[in-house]
């Protein structure tokens, strides 16, 4: 019995830092996966689309097959359900991410916004205040917005 709260204890609550390098790793996975997902719910009516493109920057991002971007993207779900704020996840990526790995999260947040096409306010919203908890420079969160802005107007979704 002590030992299955321990492992418990170890698997879940335990710091990143604590854990072994690969849980550690996934955990990170899932925060930018939830973060990903969360853009998805900040439409009026969520978009196909949009839940295809975080599936598709997951897989590119981290190199996953279907399967695996699939489950990883079922655990994140269950976690961003479950969470009361973005800290859970801001806190883990800002731990473990450089400037260049959260310049592209905010970049990817961008593509999920526009997937659709358009921009909703909630959308915009979303990424600033993900950006700002990520402590992503502004010139890098306006440069992220206009290429985004700018596949789209080219038909690049």
């Amino acid at each position: 019995m002590l030992n299955s709260i321990r492992t418990f204890f170890n698997t879940h609550l335990s710091r990143p830092s604590e854990r072994a390098p690969e849980a550690a790793e996934q955990a990170v996975r899932r925060a930018a996966a939830a973060l990903l997902l969360e853009m998805t719910h900040m439409s009026e009516e969520p978009q196909a689309i949009e839940r295809e493109t975080v599936m598709s920057l997951v897989r590119e991002c981290f190199g996953m097959t279907y399967s695996q971007a699939e489950a990883l993207l079922g655990c994140a779900e269950a976690e961003r359900s479950a969470s009361t704020d973005y800290f859970q996840f801001t806190s883990l990526i800002n731990e473990h991410y450089g400037p260049e790995d959260k310049a592209r999260l905010v970049s990817a947040l961008w593509q999920v916004a526009y997937a659709d096409e358009r921009l909703g306010c909630y959308e915009e919203y979303l990424v600033r205040k993900l950006s700002e908890l990520l402590y992503v420079p502004h010139n890098v969160f306006i440069h992220a917005k206009l290429q985004a802005e700018q596949a789209v107007a080219a038909g690049g979704g």
